[in-house]
């Protein structure tokens, strides 16, 4: 089967709020750039795009997709999903033998949501049933947060490094809306949000649009001269409705399994560590950082947030996890947040992440989590 790569991304926004563009126009705009050197109408044989009604608030929103994004009258479908789960997708596909070109696009406008932690509460019913009536509703987050730093002795100090780490690195990001100077006493002295959590360990939101371009190998060359290669990618859902009675709190099982399917795939053996130059995970709660950096092997677990206050994971560290800044600096797009980390590893590895390039990179691992109450893992291994 065809090796499968990355020719083309385009992406718009990354700002607190887009109220000069509708969500259609934001799709418009990533598309338009990642079609740069492409002809959708010739070129692409299909398009897949990520959304979710409750998100959008249109029924069946999935009609509003072909004619943004190119795909009027050819074969579309949507992924009610992160974006990353729509390049598994589209991966697929290209495999399949049937297409060799293939578009994924998601999106995210959350500053156009009014009603935002009631989709929340409606998404957790059957997690909490409906007259527990918690203040939060992400605080199922920090049930999860103790339970891992209960488990592998890990400090408060440790989350809020995380924090430091990140809102740091998103200084030299300009997609960035929430990077900020900030230090380690600065963190712990704020009022927790969700316990063991303050406000700047917890990713707020942002809009954006991001589209990529996948095709065979075959077919590379029409379109670039750098391409990044997809060597493997995974996909789990741990649980349904009874995430209250099957979720182990403080770990992500689903991670861990999304992980295992993306090295089968790459067929690697052994250390991944070796493997990987550099990783963009899931960071949009600080502890799901160090506990993502585990189930996807990176580290041996318990081992993670002792490699964090080494510096291992720092900008010029030993193993750069989330040199972009991550959720904590960039936000979260909603559907679109998967595709954020694709994003900034891509630019990465073409040499094109501008002030936050790091040296010598050609391999990088995407990690992220659809958030709560879905447990939704995805894993991808890339290589320039």
């Amino acid at each position: 089967m065809s090796r499968v790569a990355i020719v083309g991304a385009g992406y718009y926004g990354f700002k607190p709020q887009t109220i000069d563009l509708s969500f259609q126009d934001l799709m418009f705009e990533s598309s338009s750039r990642a079609y740069a050197s492409i002809d959708p109408r010739k070129d692409i044989d299909a398009f897949v795009d990520c959304q979710e009604d409750m998100w959008e608030g249109i029924a069946i929103a999935d009609e509003f997709a072909p004619e943004p994004i190119g795909g009027a009258l050819r074969p579309t479908f949507t992924v009610a999903g992160d974006g990353l789960q729509g390049i598994a997708h589209a991966y697929m596909m290209i495999k399949s033998g049937y297409f060799d070109v293939v578009a994924v696009e998601s999106h995210g406008k959350p500053s156009e949501i009014k009603t935002l932690q009631d989709i929340y509460r409606f998404a957790l019913d059957p997690q909490y049933i409906r007259p527990l009536e918690p203040g939060n509703p992400l605080f199922y987050a920090g049930l999860d947060a103790v339970a891992y730093i209960k488990r592998n002795n890990v400090k408060r100090e440790h989350l809020a490094m995380v924090a430091v780490k990140n809102k740091n690195n998103g200084l030299r990001n300009e997609r960035a809306s929430f990077s900020t100077k900030i230090t380690l006493d600065e963190v712990l002295d704020s009022r927790f949000s969700i316990y063991p959590m303050s406000k700047y360990e917890i990713a707020p939101f942002s809009d954006a649009s991001i589209t990529f371009v996948l095709s065979s190998e075959e077919n590379v060359r029409k379109f670039t001269d750098t391409p990044v290669w997809i060597d493997g990618i995974g996909f789990s859902t741990e649980t349904g409705s009874g995430a209250t009675q099957w979720h182990e709190f403080g770990r992500m099982k689903s991670m861990r399994e999304a992980s295992k399917m993306a090295y089968r795939v790459a067929g690697l053996d052994g250390n991944v560590d070796k493997y990987v130059d550099f990783a963009e995970v899931e960071d949009r709660f600080s502890f799901m950082e160090p506990l993502t950096v585990e189930e996807v092997m990176l580290a041996k677990e318990g081992e993670a947030h002792k490699m964090l206050e080494k510096g291992d994971f720092c900008f010029n560290g030993y193993k750069p996890i989330n040199p972009s800044g991550g959720s904590l600096s960039m936000g979260v797009q909603l559907e679109a947040t998967g595709l954020a980390r694709l994003l900034e590893a891509y630019l990465q590895l073409i040499n094109k992440a501008g002030m936050h390039q790091l040296k010598g990179v050609s391999k990088a691992l995407v990690a992220t989590w659809r958030g709560v109450p879905t447990y939704s893992s995805v894993v991808a291994l890339l290589s320039a």
